[in-house]
């Protein structure tokens, strides 16, 4: 049997989205898949579909905030959250930051795995403002990026290239289905499987035939 692909569609600002990007990349060596990372918008999901941020409803918000700081500590991911950081999210846009990965994901996609997880431990972890450009090109240095390559992709980030990359990509989930982030697809059997959230990453192995080991699964020996 080949290769099933799975596509994660994920935004930095999701912290659910980070979750579920740590366990599929453990995964991505352990099941016999082909992960491929897709960074987009969730704010274009949002309004395209209607869709309002959980924490606006006040009594989701205090769940999310103890149901985030469970899923961290099970899942091995160091997010931090506070009561304070619901407001942040809704004032601090990441657009610029989902721009700068997908311009590397057009022109350098070995660097998106390391990217993303920068931008998620600075925002979620640091409570860095990831749309200022000094944090962007200091996120793409610890990721590995020079200098060079970090200022000329950043020189992209206003290109209409890769704001419509970016738009194409959202527009995607969307016909797949997703409402929200992470958006996870599997290709299996000739046919699209939609996955919303990470903790339904369980569920997909038993779709596409392969075993669940816990979210910090061992590697193969």
């Amino acid at each position: 049997m080949g290769r099933t692909l799975v596509e994660l569609f994920y935004d930095v600002v999701s912290p659910y989205s980070w979750l579920g990007f740590e366990v599929l990349c453990r995964y991505q060596h352990i099941w016999n898949i082909d992960l491929r990372f897709r960074p987009a918008f969730l704010g274009g999901i949002m309004q395209a579909t209607g869709n309002k941020p959980p924490a606006m409803l006040p009594k989701r918000a205090e769940y999310l905030l103890k149901d985030i700081k469970r899923m961290a500590k099970y899942y091995q991911v160091p997010v931090q959250i506070s009561r304070d950081d619901f407001k942040r999210v809704l004032g601090t846009g990441t657009l610029e930051a989902m721009r700068f990965i997908t311009a590397i994901d057009m022109t350098q996609p070995q660097y998106v795995e390391s990217l993303s997880r920068e931008f998620w431990l600075r925002f979620w972890s640091q409570r860095e403002d990831i749309s200022q450009p000094a944090n962007i090109l200091a996120a793409a240095r610890q990721a590995g990026l020079s200098s060079e390559l970090a200022q000329k992709t950043l020189e992209m980030v206003s290109s209409s290239a890769v704001k419509n990359r970016l738009k194409e990509t959202t527009e995607e989930a969307i016909k797949y289905g997703a409402f929200g982030m992470p958006a996870v697809v599997a290709h299996f059997n000739g046919e699209p499987h939609l996955f919303f959230g990470s903790d339904r990453l369980e569920l997909l192995g038993s779709v596409i035939g392969e075993k669940w080991l816990g979210p910090v699964p061992s590697p193969k020996m």
